[in-house]
């Protein structure tokens, strides 16, 4: 790859996660003080959840039988860029998240697309493709640094420099490399659009229950997501979206380190370690604290008001074990797991179980938890964050018990008949 189109592929891995961290973590502050209720708040966040269910089975379709990617890239932020500025404007619960949900159809399968325009224009993705990738990282940093400091988290302008920056993406998609439909004029089955092979693979009991494990444990994850930045912002927190930006540092990081570690614990214990990081998440925010000191006050009171609020900044920090040795570690067992043939469709399988189908469940019943544990506008967080724990503690035990990593076939073509 030459360097214009490496720079050209990662000004667009950029925006397109600024886009997304623009709005995401702010967005649960917002409607709190549009006063909506929490389940209303856990229906906005289930919107990207709904949306990775609904749209690969026909903008994968699209992208892949009719139009060139970066084409479909490039109306998609533009139709997106429109909704996302009507979602800013919006007050109205109901229209709000029927909105989000259009602007969500929009995004989610940009993910999958910004994915192949970078894969067609690479000799080898296993060495170029982070390079590339981790710029979408930086993207969502500087997003939230933008936010917080513009002292804008609760406000609607957040959703208003993602629909911007959607513009601009839009404009932008049309510029990038060429990507032509890999399979124009050719006839799909009703199989090969809804993968429906890939289930196939669940004949293995370990990856039956790795991909059941995996769906379940995005349950307990939806709390953090949807909810996360309100719990700071009631606690006392300033400059959320930045401070909470420190996850995405984390797992810069800890991206960097996983062939590190994947040699030295193997799939099941960085799989295991990724849910039992979630876990401590959890704890520490259930038990942190944020303690207002009122002088005097003794050296011994500052410790403790310092190891308090030190373990909410810790469990955000967590957020780079809990993020990548789970789900970039799963994305590599499933990788290995599957046949040549079926890696894609394994691939989108594992999408859609997570961020499809466990991220759904989660944000609904995060928002239900919440509600549940609130009176009147006052919320016991405590509570609210002991039931993820136990949620992932639950799945965590019964994956160790029951999950093989002997059945990794050692060839990612093992697994051929």
């Amino acid at each position: 790859m030459n360097t214009a189109t490496r720079v050209q592929l990662s000004v667009m891995m950029f925006i397109q996660f600024f886009i997304w961290g623009a709005w995401y973590v702010s967005m649960g502050v917002y409607m709190g003080e549009l006063h909506f209720e929490a389940k209303v708040i856990g229906w906005a966040y289930s919107s990207t959840a709904w949306a990775a269910i609904i749209t690969p089975f026909f903008m994968g379709m699209i992208a892949d039988r009719f139009f060139p990617a970066q084409v479909v890239l490039g109306v998609l932020h533009l139709a997106g860029a429109a909704l996302m500025f009507l979602v800013s404007r919006t007050t109205e619960p109901m229209l709000f998240f029927f909105l989000l949900l259009g602007y969500a159809c929009c995004y989610m399968p940009t993910l999958a697309l910004t994915s192949a325009i970078s894969f067609n224009q690479m000799k080898s993705t296993q060495d170029e493709f982070p390079l590339i990738r981790v710029l979408g990282t930086v993207g969502w940093i500087v997003a939230g640094l933008l936010i917080s400091y513009l002292k804008v988290d609760a406000t609607a302008r957040p959703m208003e420099i993602a629909a911007g920056c959607s513009l601009l993406m839009g404009l932008y998609s049309f510029t990038l490399p060429h990507t032509p439909a890999r399979a124009a004029g050719k006839k799909a089955s009703v199989r090969e659009i809804l993968g429906v092979d890939a289930f196939a693979l669940f004949k293995d009991r370990s990856f039956a229950v790795f991909m059941v494990s995996a769906l379940l444990v995005c349950i307990p994850l939806s709390f953090y997501y949807g909810f996360g930045a309100r719990f700071l912002a009631e606690g006392g927190v300033q400059n959320i979206t930045a401070k909470m930006s420190m996850g995405q540092m984390s797992e810069f990081f800890f991206m960097l380190v996983i062939p590190f570690f994947f040699a030295r614990l193997g799939v099941k214990y960085m799989l295991a370690v990724g849910m039992g990081a979630w876990v401590v998440r959890y704890l520490l925010f259930a038990f942190g604290g944020n303690n207002v000191l009122v002088p005097p006050f003794t050296a011994d009171q500052m410790l403790g008001s310092l190891s308090m609020v030190g373990m909410w900044y810790l469990a955000i920090l967590l957020h780079g074990v809990c993020y990548d040795f789970f789900f970039v570690t799963g994305q590599i067992y499933v990788d290995k797991r599957a046949p040549k043939e079926l890696q894609s469709s394994a691939q989108g399988l594992f999408a859609l179980f997570t961020w499809g189908i466990g991220m759904t469940i989660g944000t609904v019943a995060s928002g239900q938890v919440v509600s549940f544990f609130s009176i009147q506008e006052a919320i016991h967080w405590k509570a609210v964050w002991l039931t993820p724990a136990l949620l992932a503690l639950v799945v965590l035990v019964v994956f160790f018990a029951l999950f093989n990593e002997k059945s990794v076939p050692e060839d990612k073509d093992a697994g051929k008949a």
